[in-house]
C-alpha cells in the first residue's frame, strides 16, 4: 500500500515561469486525452488558456484543483493522502516570521522581506474550509500543515497552532539565524559558513523541534544539503545518531521525502541511506511523501522511497488522522537494490 502524506497546493512567487508551470500541470491533469498535435493547436491553446483563468479565478484551495492531485495519487496507487501547505502562506502567521526571519536593510533581508510579501496570500481558513469540503468526498484526505521551526519559537508557534483543528501537524526547518538556506537566490550564503558548525547548529534545531511536542512529525531531516553543501561523512552520522534518539524518545515520526531529488540539484531523497538506516536502528516510524507542489508532481517517486523502506528493513509506514498515528503493513522486499537513489 502506498501513500502520499507531504503535498502542497501551491507557492508562488507568481512570476511568469510559475504561470507556464501550472499551465503545464492543467495540461498533465486534464480529464481530456487529445494527440501532441492537437496539444500545438490554436483550440488547445484556449482551451488552457480558459483553465489557468478559472485556475487563477478559484484558488489553489478550489475542489477542482486539489481532486486533480486526488485523482492522479489513485492513478499511482496512493491509497492516502496528506496535504499541507506552509504556514508563510497565511496571513494569520506573518508576524511569527517576521519575528525570527532575517528582514533587515541588508541585500539578504531585502531579497527575503520581498519573498515573505509575495508568498504570504491567502488566510489559513480558505485553506481549511477548501479541503474540509473536499474531504467530504474523500475519506482517505488528512488535513494538515508544516509549520517551520525556530530556536525558542515554541511557545510562541504551540499558541500560534492552537485555535486550528488539524489532523496533523509537519515540523520543518528551513532557517538558519533567518537565513532562508533553500531559496534558489540565497544559496551562495553557504559559502559564508563553517559547514561543520552550520551542521551542528542546525540539527540542533531539529532536536530541539523534535522535542517540543507539537508535531506528529519532522520532514525532510536533512534538507539542509539541498544545495549539495556537506561536511565530512564521520561528522554526519554522529547528528544523525542524536537527531534517531530524539524522536525514539519523543515518539516522533519523519519522512522519506522525495523533493529534493526531483525538484533540487542535490538529487537525493530526505533522509540519506545512512541516515535512514540509522532511523531503522532506532525503530523511528516513517511515512512517505513526494513533497509536489503541482498535481502532476504527486506520487513522483514513492515506488523508489517504499522499495528502499522495504530495504532498510521497514515493515509498516505510518499516517495520521486527527492527531492520531495510524499503521500500514508493508509487504516483503525485493532484491532491487536503490542504494543510490539516497546517496
Amino acid at each position: 500500500m502506498k501513500i502520499d502524506f507531504h503535498f502542497h497546493l501551491e507557492e508562488g512567487t507568481y512570476s511568469l515561469a510559475w504561470l507556464k508551470r501550472t499551465g503545464l500541470a492543467l495540461e498533465q491533469t486534464s480529464r481530456n486525452s487529445s494527440s501532441q498535435t492537437d496539444h500545438e493547436s490554436r483550440a488547445w491553446i484556449e482551451h488552457i488558456t480558459r483553465s489557468l483563468s478559472r485556475r487563477m479565478k478559484e484558488g489553489c484551495y478550489s475542489e477542482d484543483w486539489i481532486t486533480r492531485y486526488l485523482e492522479q495519487g489513485r492513478k499511482k496507487g496512493i491509497t492516502k493522502f496528506g496535504v499541507v501547505d506552509h504556514l508563510y502562506r497565511f496571513h494569520e502567521f506573518k508576524s511569527y516570521y517576521e519575528e525570527f526571519m532575517l528582514l533587515d536593510d541588508s541585500p539578504l533581508g531585502k531579497m527575503q522581506r520581498e519573498w515573505l510579501d509575495l508568498v504570504c496570500t491567502y488566510s489559513i481558513e480558505d485553506y481549511l474550509s477548501g479541503m474540509r469540503n473536499v474531504s467530504r468526498f474523500y475519506e482517505e484526505l488528512s488535513i494538515g500543515i508544516e509549520a517551520d521551526y525556530f530556536p525558542g519559537s515554541q511557545e510562541k508557534l504551540r499558541a500560534l497552532l492552537k485555535p486550528y483543528q488539524l489532523d496533523y501537524v509537519i515540523g520543518s526547518v528551513h532557517f538558519h539565524e533567518g537565513w532562508k538556506f533553500d531559496h534558489p537566490d540565497s544559496q551562495s550564503h553557504f559559502e559564508h559558513y563553517d559547514l561543520s558548525l552550520l551542521y551542528k547548529q542546525y540539527f540542533d534545531t531539529v532536536i530541539e523541534a523534535i522535542h517540543s511536542g507539537l508535531f506528529q512529525f519532522m520532514a525532510h531531516l536533512d534538507h539542509i544539503k539541498v544545495y549539495g553543501y556537506v561536511p565530512p561523512d564521520e561528522e554526519l552520522e554522529g547528528h544523525y545518531n542524536d537527531v534517531a534518539a530524539a524522536l525514539c524518545i519523543a515518539d516522533v515520526a519523519t519522512e522519506i521525502n522525495t523533493g529534493l531529488a526531483y525538484r533540487y540539484p542535490t538529487k537525493q531523497i530526505c533522509p540519506s541511506f545512512s541516515f535512514l538506516s540509522i532511523l531503522k536502528d532506532y525503530e523511528v516510524p516513517i511515512t512517505l511523501s513526494s513533497d509536489a507542489h503541482f498535481p502532476d508532481e504527486l506520487g513522483t517517486m514513492l515506488d523508489d522511497a517504499l522499495q528502499l523502506a522495504k530495504e532498510i528493513g521497514y515493515e509498516e509506514i505510518v499516517y495520521f488522522k486527527n492527531k492520531q498515528r495510524l499503521v500500514i503493513p508493508l509487504s516483503s522486499p525485493t532484491n532491487n537494490s536503490l542504494v543510490s537513489l539516497a546517496q
